[in-house]
């Protein structure tokens, strides 16, 4: 199906076997001006539809689905998604949201308004309040949000948050979507690749709200993870100074215990 009228955005929602939190990422979604929601069910063992989702939500807004038959992982279940996004819309600008993380009220009026507002940035993020589902602590993720920063910071961690950003969508189509060769860092590549293309921001304020989850994938593969992150430092990097800090900087993080490093985020937060 194609959508002819001019969209502000569409929201992309990978998901898989959560359908709950896929609904409660939905209803914290609000916006008053034309834009899609693009769910990719990447093969769940109970398929999601429409009519489940008209049930649960009401019909107040518009929803795709994509379905994959079988789990193919998020990166080409996010490239499934960026592209049909590309082929089928004329949104100016694609989100991300994760099932079960949630928007503030303001969230898309304000990224949708700061982008039409500065046309040189093509990728924008947001601060993003973290809550232990163990522990119910909560700590706030913040980057600083000049292009100039980001470009450095880069080199040490992922400013964005996934579940935060708004880009361009003609630009993710120019940088080719999430790269596959970087499992487990594909939203830092894609993000890496962004910056060359383009200047980019953080709205220094808290738009989304993430569910810190031990059992989920980041958390329980932290070698994988720091070993892709130090790929992608590798194959974007063009400052060598900062090349070697990241480098130690990531040796580091593999020695420090993961509970450590979480409660030293909370304590920066």
């Amino acid at each position: 199906m194609k959508y002819p009228t001019e969209l502000d955005f569409c929201l992309l929602i990978p998901c898989y076997n959560n359908y709950q939190g896929l609904i409660e990422s939905i209803r914290s979604v609000s916006y008053s001006r034309p834009f899609l929601v693009l769910v990719v069910d990447d093969g769940s063992a109970q398929p999601i539809t429409s009519h489940m989702i008209t049930n649960d939500v009401g019909d107040t807004m518009s929803v795709e689905i994509l379905r994959n038959e079988k789990n193919v992982g998020i990166t080409r279940a996010l490239n499934k998604g960026m592209t049909w996004i590309q082929e089928n819309t004329r949104a100016r600008y694609t989100a991300r949201l994760d099932c079960g993380d949630l928007c503030l009220p303001q969230r898309f009026t304000e990224q949708v308004n700061f982008l039409d507002a500065n046309h040189s940035v093509g990728l924008l993020g947001s601060w993003c309040l973290f809550v232990d589902e163990i522990t119910s602590e909560r700590f706030t993720y913040k980057s600083r949000g000049s292009h100039e920063v980001i470009s450095r910071d880069m080199y040490l961690k992922n400013v964005f948050m996934h579940a935060t950003v708004m880009f361009r969508t003609d630009l993710a189509k120019k940088a080719g979507n999430y790269p596959l060769q970087f499992e487990l860092a594909e939203d830092y590549a894609f993000f890496w690749r962004l910056m060359q293309l383009s200047r980019t921001a953080i709205l220094e304020k808290v738009l989304v709200v993430c569910r810190l989850n031990r059992g989920g994938i980041s958390y329980q593969n932290k070698g994988k993870q720091l070993a892709a992150r130090w790929k992608v430092v590798r194959s974007f990097a063009t400052k060598p100074l900062l090349t070697i800090v990241a480098f130690f900087r990531i040796g580091l993080l593999f020695i420090i215990p993961k509970g450590l490093n979480l409660r030293l985020k909370k304590m920066k937060g």
